[in-house]
Formats: structure tokens, C-alpha cells, sequence
């Protein structure tokens, strides 16, 4: 899909995803024009972290957010599924 560097990519993630990991791999992928399946996993521990905060969310003044790098892109993703994907890089 061309470069994105200086680019933020905003995307509304489910809150009710089982999976957010694979959701967050699969905008990686379009990001990246790659078939989702070819990209490695997501880290283990981000699927639980995220269905924590989405499941149980703290007050809305928290602004709560989940920030981590995974294949080139700085991804922050908020209590209320927004997340933002930023190339690094």
C-alpha cells in the first residue's frame, strides 16, 4: 500500500474481538499488502492484555491505552478500540 512513514492509520478495533492480536495483524497486513497468515504471531501476552482492558474497561477519563511495535509499526490502541498504527523505521 505504498509508504506510511510520518502517517498515523487510524482504525476501530472491536471491543468484543476474541481476538484483537489477530484484528491488529490483519491492519498490519493491509498496511503491508501481505496475506495476514505469512506474518509471524502477535505476542502472546497482547490478546489477554487487550480483552482485560476491553472486557473491564476503567472510567473513561482513564484514557487508558496499550502501546507495543510489532512488525515495523508503533501500535496504540485505546480502552474503546481505537488504535493507531504508526511505521517506524
Amino acid at each position: 500500500m505504498g509508504e506510511h512513514s510520518d502517517e498515523i492509520v487510524r482504525r476501530r478495533l472491536s471491543t468484543e474481538e476474541k481476538s484483537p492480536g489477530a484484528a491488529i495483524a490483519e491492519v498490519v497486513a493491509d498496511l503491508e499488502g501481505v496475506d495476514a497468515g505469512t506474518l509471524p504471531p502477535i505476542y502472546s501476552r497482547i490478546d489477554g492484555v487487550l480483552g482485560d482492558v476491553f472486557s473491564d474497561p476503567p472510567e473513561a477519563e482513564a484514557q487508558m491505552e496499550v502501546v507495543f511495535t510489532y512488525r515495523g509499526y508503533r501500535v496504540t490502541v485505546g480502552q474503546d478500540g481505537a488504535a493507531e498504527f504508526v511505521k517506524v523505521g
